[in-house]
């Protein structure tokens, strides 16, 4: 299991921004905590992730998160939603998530 970042590409404001996902949503929701991104940026639709600045990407992967591509980062989507759809376990986890907001989950 692992958590990907993909590159900074995204503009917002002044700030440019990538992805951060997961193998898991409790993967994805502990490098959160670990890197310090507050849960009420999590965004539950279409496809469980939290859009990251590029300093919060660089403690992503020195606390072990993988740099992906467009390409990779596709893919990992795919194996995510098959898992959505086939584990009862991690859509509950999603939506518990999408309800906590920034209140960590321990």
């Amino acid at each position: 299991m692992s958590v990907y970042v993909d590159n900074p590409q995204h503009r917002v404001g002044r700030m440019v921004m990538c992805h951060m996902l997961a193998d898991s949503i409790a993967e994805l929701m502990v490098m959160a905590d670990t890197i310090g991104v507050d849960r009420k940026w999590f965004q539950p639709q279409r496809h469980p992730h939290f859009d990251i600045c590029k300093a919060k990407r660089t403690l992503a992967i020195k606390a072990g998160a993988i740099e992906v591509d467009r390409r990779a980062l596709v893919d990992a989507k795919r194996r995510y939603r098959r898992k959505w759809f086939a584990d009862l376990d991690e859509r509950a986890a999603v939506i518990a998530a999408s309800q906590i907001g920034d209140r960590p989950c321990r």
